[in-house]
């Protein structure tokens, strides 16, 4: 007769080796995505074999593997991602001719308005602001993907209303809009001129 915690023992040998399976290609999908994954698109490598909540919890491990290393694994609003840990990116930045945009102070203050009072119109920015908003502002933003007509509102004229997109999220490396920092901590660091 057989020993039935050998064969437990075999059957838990098995998961963790095929766990190990399963870590070694998230990492490679990570690794080699230029776009963050979420955890639905991560189960797609195993055919939906396994849950979404085994696949976090799988990413989590990645995440803690990757902890101490100069790459992390982190979770932004559209999924998961590899990126250079922040302390590193400054050297990584000689190396690219590419200069990074500088916005006006119309631009971000346009973004914060969108980003602290979304959905809003035109006319809302105008009247938080105390000034005009140029559509160059609005354009500006659109174009780099940061805020998007979400619909209009029902009064005369249907002015747009715009929202902050995903990509905003990601590129401040934030899941939600409630990890913005608060609105009078972002008051603050607004330099007078």
């Amino acid at each position: 007769m057989s020993d039935p915690l050998a064969i437990d023992r075999t059957n838990t040998a098995n998961e963790t080796h095929d766990l190990n399976k399963v870590i070694q290609i998230l990492e490679a999908a990570l690794l080699s995505s230029q776009e963050p994954l979420s955890a639905q698109e991560l189960r797609r490598l195993f055919n939906h074999e396994f849950t979404a909540s085994l696949i976090t919890d799988q990413l989590e491990k990645i995440r803690n593997k990757w902890a101490h290393s100069c790459i992390e694994l982190v979770q932004v609003a559209s999924g998961w991602r590899f990126q250079v840990s922040p302390e590193i990116q400054p050297y990584l930045n000689r190396l690219s001719s590419q200069k990074v945009p500088r916005y006006t102070r119309a631009v971000m203050e346009t973004l914060a308005i969108i980003a602290y009072h979304q959905p809003v119109t035109r006319g809302d920015i105008e009247e938080i602001r105390g000034v005009s908003t140029s559509g160059a502002i609005l354009k500006t933003l659109s174009v780099r993907g940061w805020i998007e007509t979400v619909g209009h509102r029902n009064v005369p004229g249907k002015p747009a209303l715009f929202a902050t997109t995903e990509n905003f999220l990601n590129d401040l490396n934030l899941r939600t809009l409630e990890e913005l920092p608060p609105l009078e901590e972002m008051k603050s660091l607004i330099t007078i001129d």
